[in-house]
């Protein structure tokens, strides 16, 4: 099916300004034109479509139903002509920009890996990555800093009102360095542990609530001497230097696991874990680098996935 050449840009454009305005009045004075000309334009592309794009009211406007199918597309479409204009004006080596936001449990094993596919395809493209607990890039994300944020997200506050789409579930295990006391003894009581220092994510985080899950699942006393961060590095090198215990994301060592540089802890179960995924912000227009993301974040979880059934 063709597109109906009655669409213009100045069609999409005005929709896309009073989507995200929510108003009438203030999308006119973004669009530098009259309240009556942004009301003609989108009678006019109603009109083509066949659908009504919003429901008017005291408050402003929202989108109807077709009008956030609609969204979905002539967003991505707008901004993908936009960038093209500009890297043909400006040069075509001229870099592309990406502001992602990263928690720390897919930092060091996904996330290389979607940057790596990136760069294999966009050569000019740069990464700019943020990381942090999920509040506060969460937070960044709604005020249009970050384009999208990746990791275990879903148990926060302050996701709602964003998209979320799930990528793969990732448990909680139990690692320690190779040579370990404990594996001497194959599957550990939970008792046990409380005699070697302990690594776990920063109290009050998503992810340190699964780790309380676990401890409480396998009967788990905690130890006295605790590491509390949410720093893959320093936990990594601590538990190497010493018998200390970590409850870890399995995506955050799956790597060390592989190479025998860390061994997992038979404690009889593993905590199923949370939803791994990428968080939007649906307010905004996804610029195209961040759906090349999008694209590379889904092909290496489809991989991920893989792994984990084999």
């Amino acid at each position: 099916m063709n597109i109906d050449n009655r669409i213009k840009f100045r069609h999409l454009q005005c929709f896309l300004e009073v989507a995200r305005q929510g108003s009438l009045v203030r999308a006119a004075e973004a669009l530098a034109i009259s309240q009556p000309a942004v009301s003609k334009t989108l009678k006019e592309l109603e009109d083509v479509l066949a659908a009504r794009l919003f429901e008017r009211s005291k408050q402003g406007v929202s989108p109807t139903p077709a009008g956030l199918a609609f969204l979905r597309y002539a967003g991505p479409s707008v901004q993908a002509l936009r960038e093209g204009v500009r890297s043909l004006r400006s040069g075509e080596h001229e870099a592309g920009q990406l502001r992602l936001g990263v928690l720390s449990t897919v930092e060091s094993s996904l996330l290389p890996d979607v940057v790596r596919r990136l760069h294999e395809r966009h050569a000019a493209l740069v990464v700019s990555v943020v990381t942090g607990q999920s509040n506060h890039l969460l937070d960044q994300l709604r005020a249009g800093e970050l384009d999208l944020v990746v990791g275990r997200m879903t148990d926060s506050p302050r996701i709602e009102g964003l998209s979320f789409e799930h990528l793969y579930s990732e448990s909680m295990i139990m690692v320690v360095r190779s040579g370990h006391p404990l594996l001497l003894r194959g599957r550990v009581d939970g008792s046990s542990l409380a005699d070697y220092p302990l690594v776990l994510p920063l109290a009050g985080t998503t992810i340190r609530r699964y780790a309380n899950s676990l401890f409480v699942q396998g009967g788990i006393s905690l130890s006295q001497q605790r590491l509390e961060t949410l720093s893959v590095a320093l936990s990594r090198r601590y538990v190497q230097d010493c018998d200390a215990v970590w409850v870890a994301p399995l995506d955050a060592v799956r790597q060390d696991l592989q190479r025998g540089e860390l061994r997992e802890l038979d404690v009889g179960l593993r905590e199923p874990g949370g939803s791994v995924g990428i968080c939007s912000n649906p307010s905004a227009v996804m610029s195209l680098a961040a759906q090349w993301c999008c694209e590379a974040l889904r092909a290496a979880a489809a991989e991920y996935r893989e792994t984990l059934d084999t």
